[in-house]
């Protein structure tokens, strides 16, 4: 019988309400393998490997494991640190003392450059490793997938909130503004639109990062919504962008970057002041207010998508049936959505680079004309990611 060599686990960057159905899906998968010996659980991602810091998964039952899944967050804990060559050498080391022939990181696009670089340093070390990068992030910005595990789910959170916030905003009138995540792309903003259930619904404006912001444009806006509506919603999302490319949240910023040079834009609430003060002084509109939804979007139970469950799954348990198959030793797992009315996907193996480190925007055909919608496009295309939302009714 051919050796078995162990396999280690982690999870990078934002939790999200599903990446640890992937967790499950890979740990499940890896479980039922005789190729597969240990399964290491790296606690804070590569963090985790440098500081010899590990859950031993083979000693979680299948029923806790499933009740893991079920658990927003991230079990194993998480951190964004971009490996420096250094650190490379440092878990090639680490992978040698215990064995490690299969490495599988979950996250977003800089968690898959990050894998990618551990790959690449491995390969011209001599040191035989497979590396899969399991797809994760509620921005939906990954060009390697059709949609993204945790996107559903969030989007499902960011509908509900703004149904919610419609009702309300119903009730007591005035100009209320949501800030929405998204840095550079603007899926989860858009997806707000979900919320609506009659014409006269919010969110009734919406700015996405892919068209340029203009304060004027801003108050114009609204000012024509309080007369066709008596009122106004907005979904605005953290990443909106002046004429420029500069995001407008950049000059409350605090300059703040983590190892892979984004600029942190969650974590306040300046730019749902800063927009609700600016249309107090410029639109005569006397009752504004402003939340930020920040980090709710991404842990909250009992709202989680059952498609993105599923889904999450199941690209969890793809990464490990196409490392032990062979062929492609650096790979993602893209989730490729098949034509037709019927909503199907397939999960496939593909070269890790075309995960990592950049990003893909809103299509243009998903946006409407006048810049501060989206078009019925998204709506039918986000409809089975996201899942039916509560009904409501009105007098």
């Amino acid at each position: 019988m051919a050796k078995k060599t162990n396999m280690v686990i982690a999870q990078s960057g934002g939790p999200s309400m599903v990446i640890n159905q992937s967790l499950a899906g890979a740990v499940l998968e890896a479980r039922a393998s005789a190729k597969i010996g240990k399964i290491l659980g790296a606690r804070h991602g590569i963090l985790g490997i440098l500081g010899d810091d590990y859950a031993d998964l083979r000693k979680v039952t299948p029923a806790k494991m499933r009740a893991v899944a079920a658990t927003p967050s991230s079990a194993l804990g998480s951190c964004r640190k971009k490996p420096t060559l250094e650190d490379c050498r440092a878990i090639f080391e680490a992978f040698r003392r215990r064995d490690v022939g299969y490495f599988f990181y979950i996250g977003g696009n800089d968690s898959a450059d990050a894998a990618r670089i551990v790959a690449e340093e491995a390969e011209k070390a001599g040191y035989p490793l497979v590396v899969y990068h399991i797809p994760k992030t509620i921005d939906c910005d990954l060009r390697s997938c059709d949609h993204t595990p945790g996107f559903g789910s969030a989007a499902r959170f960011v509908a509900s909130a703004l149904k919610g916030d419609d009702l309300d905003n119903r009730a007591l009138g005035g100009v209320k503004i949501d800030i929405i995540m998204g840095r550079d792309a603007g899926f989860l903003t858009a997806a707000g639109a979900l919320a609506r259930e009659r014409p006269d619904d919010g969110p009734h404006l919406i700015y996405l990062p892919e068209v340029p912001f203009s304060l004027d444009g801003f108050v114009k806006d609204v000012k024509a919504a309080m007369k066709k509506y008596g009122r106004c919603v907005c979904a605005v999302s953290e990443g909106i962008r002046d004429a420029k490319g500069v995001p407008v949240a950049a000059m409350f910023a605090a300059g703040e970057k983590d190892s892979h040079g984004n600029l942190q834009l969650s974590g306040s609430g300046a730019l749902g002041d800063f927009l609700a003060g600016h249309l107090k002084a410029n639109a005569g509109i006397s009752r504004v207010r402003a939340d930020t939804f920040g980090y709710l979007q991404r842990s909250f139970p009992g709202i989680a998508s059952r498609t993105d469950g599923e889904e999450a799954f199941a690209a969890g348990a793809a990464a490990v049936k196409a490392a032990l198959k062979g062929g492609l030793t650096k790979g993602t797992i893209a989730i490729v959505r098949a034509e037709g009315k019927r909503y199907q996907v397939a999960f496939a193996p593909v070269p890790i680079a075309e995960a990592a480190k950049y990003t893909r925007s809103l299509p243009r055909e998903h946006i409407a004309r006048n810049g501060h919608d989206v078009t019925a496009k998204f709506i039918e295309w986000a409809k089975p990611i996201v899942g039916e939302l509560p009904r409501c009714e009105i007098i």
